[in-house]
């Protein structure tokens, strides 16, 4: 077994500590990473806090891992020692069903096995990249690009795929009218994605103060919902809207924002159901739909797009003994744009 230092959670309302925890020797086709910086995401929160169901404690977070590879299995073909890695939210799945022969492990039916708060095909629940190692199957590790620095390409794991998926698979491009709800960690980095894609960007953020970062980071226009004149002026606007936030939000009010056949895409995850009027789709064939992360074929894709467009998420690295006060400034919305742990401080 491989020791390795983390910072954990010991119950719901519970600080983070200090630990140490146990990684499988490697299998015939494992890599081991050391874990050079690890991503915070709102679903760690979710999860830490015990707000999706029961936690098995302790538990160590984290799904946006990067690091560099420093020990392979003895059939591994796909990377060698030295190669800069990540990891993003699954780290296996059945890989014999009909969507993970599509490239969509993420959709397994069988259930793919997330990075934390899983259960691994070996028996043992799977601790997340809080940590400065881990051990992954190679068919589950992307290659980050030479000209992403580690820091930066850590989020790209879990908010850039959770963004460019749906970007993509709703074709966004030339032509196309795009809305992002929110400006927080997954949605600036929609709203670069979706420039770079060629599409016309709008964000729909609660107020005007991130309005400048918005235009920065490639959006052509910027509303706040707050005014309820921008429902009125925007109406039947938007090909696709993609909702960021993990809160609850009045959904026939955005349905009135999209076009003939246009359709609303949630990725942010509120802890309450959402309640809509029917006839608000009816009316003008609208759809409205989700979308969880992207197959592993997908992730790369992305890492590959956004290192050709020059896109990272802005960041602010913080240490182990910040975790806590980040997960309170990202609870009151005080982060620009996502916290990035330098595992090196563990």
């Amino acid at each position: 077994m491989i020791s390795a230092k983390a910072r954990a959670v010991y119950g719901a309302d519970k600080p983070f500590q200090a630990t140490e925890i146990k990684r499988r020797d490697l299998d015939l086709h494992d890599v081991l990473i050391e874990i050079k910086y690890a991503g915070i995401c709102h679903s760690d929160i979710h999860t830490a806090h015990g707000e999706w169901g029961p936690v098995n404690y302790p538990l160590v977070p984290g799904h946006e891992i990067a690091g560099i590879v420093t020990e392979i299995g003895p059939e591994v073909t796909k990377y060698k020692i030295g190669d800069r890695v990540g990891v993003g939210c699954m780290v296996d799945s059945c890989g014999e069903c009909e969507n993970c022969l599509k490239g969509e492990e993420q959709y397994c039916l069988k259930g793919n096995i997330p990075t934390y708060a899983g259960v691994d095909k070996y028996g043992e629940p799977t601790q997340g990249g809080y940590s400065t190692h881990i051990v992954v199957t190679e068919e589950f590790v992307v290659g980050i690009p030479d000209n992403i620095e580690l820091d930066a390409a850590a989020p790209l794991l879990c908010a850039g795929i959770t963004t460019y998926s749906p970007l993509n698979r709703w074709g966004a491009g030339p032509g196309k009218k795009v809305a992002i709800v929110g400006m927080g960690g997954l949605g600036h980095m929609a709203v670069k994605i979706a420039h770079a894609m060629g599409a016309e960007v709008t964000v729909l953020s609660q107020s005007l103060k991130k309005k400048a970062d918005g235009l920065e980071f490639g959006a052509d226009h910027y509303y706040a919902t707050n005014n309820p004149e921008t429902f009125e002026k925007l109406a039947g606007s938007f090909d696709l809207i993609l909702n960021t936030v993990s809160a609850k939000i009045n959904l026939d009010a955005y349905f009135s924002l999209l076009t003939l056949d246009g359709t609303m895409v949630n990725v942010g995850a509120p802890g309450e159901p959402l309640s809509l009027n029917v006839m608000s789709l009816i009316g003008h064939r609208r759809s409205f739909a989700g979308s969880l992360i992207g197959g592993i074929r997908e992730t790369q894709e992305m890492l590959d797009f956004c290192a050709k467009h020059d896109i990272v998420p802005k960041i602010e690295v913080i240490s182990a003994d910040q975790i806590d006060e980040a997960y309170e400034r990202v609870l009151a919305s005080d982060v620009k744009y996502r916290f990035v742990i330098d595992t090196s401080t563990m």
